[in-house]
């Protein structure tokens, strides 16, 4: 149970760096998500693109609100 809230913990640093990185970076959407793509591969996470765009369109969404 406890590695299981570490792996949550993991996941939501993540995607609040993801979206800092969305928020603050002067880049082309294409470049960004490359750059997102690459940082979470380092990471241990893989992701398809789709799921890269979602992500990228549920912070849009969140940041928007």
């Amino acid at each position: 149970m406890k590695n299981l809230g570490l792996l949550y913990a993991f996941l939501g640093g993540a995607i609040v760096g993801a979206g800092a990185a969305v928020l603050f970076a002067p880049e082309k959407g294409e470049d960004l998500r490359r750059r997102i793509k690459d940082v979470l591969r380092k990471k241990g996470i893989l992701c398809t693109e789709n799921e890269i765009d979602a992500l990228v369109e549920q912070l849009t969404t969140e940041i928007d609100d």
